[in-house]
């Protein structure tokens, strides 16, 4: 850092911290007394002492402590060997000595050697105190933010000698989110105190509602220095955060198993469309998922190199795409292989399993074996609380998004005359076909449907998974457990079922893990199937009559 930098960063640190020296109640100091407060970090013998100089100077609320206070966290705060004076030091132009910065104006003073200065030490503890005093001494800057980021400062590391600057900030704070965190912090820094009985009760049943690992950890923490009758409040408090905790935590494994079960409604309703009107198990569906997924990153690239404005609106422009470019796929899949092969189920399994690897190996050649980089827009990127649950905004907007293609699907079947069409076909064939409808092609554009809809299933997982040639592989075994669960051809069963089975197997995976957990999925999915062979909402078809 040069001399110039050095000096601006000082100043930029000191004038706007003069507004909360306006603010601040705690008396300031004289200047001579902050300078004999400095120079005795020379003669501080241990770490402990040079704490006790750290608390000093905060306590005098004056701003101009505050560069000196940052260069010691950082490690940069020396004093003259043969004097013991003071200095905030920077980088010379020789590189064998040290500029030398008055720590209170910020004038140089020269360059000296290395050899003839000695450092102030520092520890992570001192740090963590430094810290706290730098946070206590912001807590009524006319900046919101940082006087959040104070306030949780010293929650993080309670001061008792900071109680009297957080209570005084908690008096005058209008802001409901910064007074609850100072709130927070006074009950810790109180535990840490001479306060009496009462105070620390309160403090204890504060920190209650604070909640979290980290509240009980200061609970037990200051437990052995309470007397009996606060450690059984201490006791209670910590029976309460727990039981609390573990709310949240099955709160938060319903809301992992909602988020898997609409990636699984995503790959398996596709399925369900194909296997329940045409009895056909396509094997390539996965790979329908994975072109999907290469059709959102071809998008992205041509948005990137060319209107790179235009990335937020990425997947909006991809999902037409990838719906149509599957679609077609499908539909050349069935004109071409699959219309040959009906009433052969065994047959149809073999021929999508030979399509699915020459799908497979085209686009490994086109685009290579490696992993392909899809961006997250920002509106789908990062997370927010609610309550104990993280909630990430691109698992959210994938439930929405699932939940939305089902709504369209059914409102495709029941209020269209190609959904009433497609019903007609899997209820009675002949009679549709007596009446004047094309099976045929039903059959095609059915197929084609479900092929369209899994692309939009890889629009969406590109968000959440690599985008690679085995993608689609990894989906297809849990949306054949869907479609048969659900009941084959049923949306609402594959609704019910993807949910049910996503949330099952978040509740397993802790207690047995990701793998044993999929295999007592499928165990229970075997024996529910003994007992309901149509799964949990049984359709009449040419599948089930067959």
């Amino acid at each position: 850092m040069s001399a110039f930098s050095c000096i601006r960063y000082f100043r930029s640190l000191v004038f706007p911290l003069l507004f909360i020296l306006a603010c601040a109640s705690s008396p300031a100091r004289a200047a001579e007394g902050i300078e004999e407060l400095i120079a005795q970090f020379s003669q501080s013998k241990n770490f402990s002492q040079t704490e006790e100089l750290v608390q000093a100077l905060a306590a005098t609320g004056d701003p101009a402590v505050v560069p000196v206070l940052k260069t010691l966290a950082d490690g940069d705060l020396y004093y003259r060997e043969d004097d013991g004076k003071v200095f905030i030091t920077a980088d010379a132009e020789s590189r064998r000595n040290l500029l030398l910065i008055n720590p209170l104006t910020g004038e140089e003073a020269g360059e000296l050697s290395k050899r003839d200065l000695e450092k102030i030490k520092v520890n992570n503890n001192l740090r963590g105190s430094i810290n706290a005093a730098l946070a206590g001494m912001t807590l009524k800057s006319p900046d919101r933010n940082v006087r959040l980021a104070a306030a949780h400062e010293l929650l993080n590391a309670p001061s008792k000698d900071n109680l009297a600057l957080v209570e005084d900030a908690l008096a005058s704070e209008e802001d409901s989110e910064v007074s609850a965190a100072l709130r927070q912090a006074r009950a810790v820094s109180v535990l840490n105190s001479s306060r009496s009985f009462e105070e620390k009760q309160q403090a204890i049943a504060d920190i209650a509602e604070i909640g979290g690992r980290d509240a009980i950890s200061i609970l037990l923490s200051a437990r052995g220095d309470l007397d009996a009758d606060l450690q059984a409040e201490i006791d209670a408090a910590q029976t309460k955060i727990e039981k609390r905790l573990a709310f949240w935590d099955a709160a938060q494994n319903v809301w992992y198993g909602l988020s898997l079960g609409s990636v699984l409604l995503l790959a398996a309703i596709g399925l369900a469309i194909t296997f329940g009107v045409m009895g056909v198990i396509n094997m390539a569906h996965g790979e329908m998922v994975m072109l999907g997924a290469y059709s959102t990153y071809m998008v992205q690239e041509v948005i990137r190199t060319t209107y790179p404005d235009l990335f937020g609106w990425s997947l909006a422009i991809a999902l037409p795409v990838a719906f149509l470019i599957t679609g077609a796929v499908g539909l050349i899949i069935e004109r071409g292989v699959i219309r040959f092969l009906y009433g052969r189920p065994l047959e149809t399994l073999l021929a999508t399993w030979g399509v699915s690897l020459i799908l497979q190996q085209a686009v490994r050649t086109i685009f290579g074996p490696s992993n392909r980089e899809v961006g997250n827009p920002e509106w789908m990127s990062g997370s927010f609380d609610l309550g104990g649950l993280v909630i990430t905004w691109s698992r959210l907007w994938i439930i929405v998004f699932a939940l939305a293609v089902f709504a369209g699907l059914l409102l495709l079947m029941k209020r269209s005359a190609f959904g009433l069409q497609m019903r007609a076909v899997t209820q009675n064939r002949r009679m549709a076909a007596s009446m004047g409808i094309r099976t045929p092609w039903v059959d095609a554009f059915t197929f084609a449907l479900g092929s369209g809809v899994a692309g939009l299933a890889g629009v969406a997982l590109s968000q959440i998974d690599n985008v690679s040639p085995n993608l689609g592989q990894s989906y297809i075994i849990d949306s054949f457990m869907v479609v048969v669960f659900g009941g084959v051809g049923n949306l609402w069963g594959t609704l019910v079922g993807a949910f049910s089975l996503g949330i099952l197997n978040k509740f397993l995976e802790p207690y047995a893990g990701a793998v044993l957990g999929k295999i007592l999925v499928l165990v229970f999915i075997i024996l529910f199937i003994q007992k309901r062979p149509r799964g949990l909402f049984a359709l009449k078809g040419r599948a089930v009559e067959s």
